[in-house]
This record gives C-alpha cells, sequence and structure tokens, in this order.
C-alpha cells in the first residue's frame, strides 16, 4: 500500500471534518497555540501538511508557514483555502524535499512521522528537520505511543476505539514494528466505507535515539498540546527536539 493511493483525490475530499474530530476547537486550539508559542516569531515549515488543518490557523495567527506535501489532491484541497502566497508548499516527500530558506521551527502533527514505514526513512526525516533549522531552531513531533499492552497473547488485532457510526481497528505486525489502521465508517443501512493507512510504529525512547543521529537534543515532552504531564499511561505525546543553538 503506497501514500500516494492512501492519500488520494477521494481520500482529500473527504479528510476536512470542520468543527468536529481533530478539526474540533477544544483539539486544534491548543495546536496552534502551543505552535505559534515556540515559532518564537520566526518562520514554521510543517512536513505532511495535508489539506492545512494546522497550516491555516496558525498562519491565521500571524505566523510564516511553508509545507511539503507529497499529495497533490491534499494540496488542491488546502488550495480552497489559502493561496500559494499566503502558505507555500513544495510538493515532495517529507524525508527528502527542500523547501526554501530556514526555519526556527519545523513541526509534524497527528502521528504523520509514522507514515514513513521504515526506520531509516524515519532518520531520514529528522535529517531533513535538521537541515531546514536555523542554529536553536525546534522540530516538533505529535505521536501516539504503541498500544501493545492491549493486544491479546497470540491476536494481531485490537479495536482502538469504537462509537455510533464509527469503529477503528488496529492491525499489527510487532516483528517489523508495523500497523495498519483500519476506520469502518457506517450508518443503519447493511454497508460499511473502509478506509486504511499504514505505518510503522516508533517508541519515545527510539525517537528520541532518531533525533539524537540528526544532531537534536530533547527540550520537553509532554502527554498533549497542553502540556499535560507524559506518564507510562500516556496514549501519545508532543516532543519537542532542539538543534544546539
Amino acid at each position: 500500500m503506497l501514500q500516494e493511493d492512501v492519500w488520494d483525490a477521494d481520500t482529500a475530499r473527504r479528510y476536512d471534518t470542520p468543527g468536529s474530530g481533530m478539526f474540533a476547537p477544544e483539539v486544534l486550539g491548543p495546536t496552534v497555540e502551543r505552535l505559534a508559542e515556540l515559532a518564537d516569531g520566526g518562520r514554521a515549515l510543517e512536513l505532511a501538511i495535508g489539506t492545512g488543518r494546522v497550516a491555516v490557523p496558525l498562519a491565521e495567527r500571524g505566523v510564516s508557514v511553508t509545507g511539503i506535501e507529497l499529495s497533490r489532491p491534499m494540496i488542491d484541497q488546502l488550495r480552497t483555502k489559502a493561496d500559494e502566497a499566503t502558505i507555500p508548499v513544495v510538493e515532495g516527500d517529507m524525508a527528502t524535499a527542500t523547501a526554501p530558506g530556514t526555519y526556527t521551527l519545523v513541526y509534524l502533527v497527528f502521528n504523520t512521522i509514522s507514515n514513513l514505514l521504515t526506520q531509516a526513512r524515519q532518520v531520514e526525516c529528522f535529517r531533513n528537520a535538521a537541515r531546514h533549522l536555523s542554529p536553536g531552531g525546534r522540530f516538533v513531533i505529535e505521536l501516539w505511543v504503541p498500544e501493545l499492552r492491549k493486544l491479546p497473547p497470540g491476536q494481531q488485532a485490537i479495536v482502538c476505539q469504537s462509537e455510533p457510526g464509527y469503529i477503528l481497528v488496529d492491525t499489527y505486525d510487532v516483528l517489523n514494528q508495523h500497523v495498519v489502521s483500519h476506520h469502518f465508517g457506517f450508518d443503519d443501512g447493511r454497508q460499511a466505507e473502509l478506509f486504511r493507512s499504514p505505518h510503522r510504529y516508533i517508541w519515545p525512547a527510539e525517537l528520541d535515539l532518531m533525533a539524537q543521529l540528526a544532531g537534536f537534543e530533547l527540550e520537553s515532552r509532554h502527554a498533549d498540546w497542553s502540556g499535560a504531564e507524559f506518564t507510562a499511561a500516556s496514549w501519545s505525546h508532543v516532543s519537542v527536539y532542539r538543534l544546539p543553538g
């Protein structure tokens, strides 16, 4: 399953859910607030900018935002909200593509680094972030913690979320640290709609080692964008890495 096939025109058309889900104000507000603070008055680069869920409100806050995005349909959807002059976007791979200039902040939100399906490519992404940053610049990653403790012995799948009209099932390949997320949407009828996305999950300690290989130091780690304490029970984290000044 290629990422180009996952993030196609159909996915781009249905991706935005204004006011709900990951577009809900209580989700998006703290994200934008924290990133604006970390940009510290400088320019920001979003890797895998998508349809501009975070970039558009961040730009409205006065932060100069540039993006890198692999999917042309996702860029087209972004263009319905902001033009090229407002949010420039380089079409390309977040692990290798180059955006012009230097930045005080590079960021990756909503588990997107896991879309890179090998450890080597994930390390390459860290190095690409470092190339774009000025000295003392920050690289921010939002990522989920693998839920292997919920995986029953001898089984490969867990139900991660279940609510009216929606079920999320993750299937794990623990040997290769791969997981495929199966999103089922349905109504009262007999038919269901399936969207699948492949990922390579990363443990926090492994993420820190990737950062070290690219020259970063861990500055902070919290359980969410509002700064809650990260503990053994946390299901996700926001990690801030910094280049030496």
